[in-house]
């Protein structure tokens, strides 16, 4: 097989570096990373043989044209977004700009280039009313950030949208629930209620790289997902495994079911979730 061009859009995510880390280190990909600011933050990894651009704004399309033309993608994988967490998700404006146009934008010159786009949606697209989401249910997300994600779903022509939820380490916002936890000290509630189907970042990497990428046939919209477990739970695994300051107590306030139902990927592809203890060890060793 010939050598893979993979862009990672938003390589300075939570998603984003850890793709960059896991990919730009394997033979038969070439991997550029873009950036919206000038320079990478603080501790952001080095990956030799890895290129980065900067100043790439998802909502200027001519600068993602540039991109295209410049470097011709085999593949794009849209990690950029406004995250649920991040205060100015709830800029209507911004949010349809950013998680609902541009990944349109991106699968439209990823079809006029002959290249394949690879966009993360989220659990979020559902309410959480009922969980065990399959692909053919109705996206029924009543917020900003819900709505706009679903705006942004693409599955025509060469793209394919995964629907996912994620947890791992950040760079600089430090907005995610792992990040959050570790820099806690003392009781924090841990929700009983509130269930999360969701993989480690470094575990999503591991799935586009050897599940996603080998299979170019792969297009439309999938659910990726593990084995449902309560937030107390997870937080309490974190715990054990990090060793953190941070001590999960039961909280039954928040109820809430967005797992999702993967077995459709899971059959296409052969795909077998790890355990969480797994995930959690994994993604501790990965740093």
């Amino acid at each position: 097989m010939s050598e893979q061009h993979i862009v990672i859009i938003g390589a300075n995510g939570m998603l984003g570096h850890t793709l960059l880390r896991d990919l730009g280190r394997r033979p038969g990909l070439r991997v550029t990373g873009t950036l919206r600011s000038e320079r990478p933050p603080a501790g952001f990894p080095e990956v030799p043989g890895t290129c980065l651009l900067t100043r790439v704004d998802i909502t200027n399309e001519k600068r993602l044209e540039a991109l295209f033309e410049t470097h011709r993608p085999s593949v794009v994988i849209n990690a950029a977004g406004l995250v649920k967490q991040r205060p100015d998700s709830c800029d209507r404006e911004l949010a349809m700009q950013v998680n609902g146009q541009a990944p349109h934008t991106l699968a439209r010159l990823c079809e006029a280039h002959g290249s394949r786009l690879i966009h993360i949606s989220t659990d979020c697209v559902f309410r959480g009313d009922k969980g065990g989401y399959r692909e053919s249910d109705v996206p029924d997300a009543d917020d900003v950030y819900g709505r706009s994600k679903l705006m942004g779903e693409v599955t025509k022509g060469n793209a394919l949208t995964l629907r996912t939820s994620i947890i791992g380490p950040e760079l600089n916002h430090h907005f995610g629930l792992l990040d959050w936890f570790l820099s806690q000290r003392g009781a924090v509630p841990g929700y009983r209620q509130a269930i999360f189907s969701g993989l480690t970042t470094v575990e999503l990497a591991r799935v586009l790289r050897k599940y996603v990428l080998p299979r170019p046939a792969l297009r439309g919209l999938y659910h990726v997902s593990t084995t449902p477990i309560s937030k107390y739970e997870l937080l309490l695994m974190i715990h054990r495994i990090y060793n953190s300051k941070a001590n999960p107590i039961i909280d039954d306030s928040v109820m809430i079911d967005r797992s999702l139902d993967s077995m459709r990927f899971q059959k296409l592809t052969g795909y077998s979730p790890p355990t969480w203890p797994m995930l959690i060890q994994a993604m501790k060793n990965f740093g």
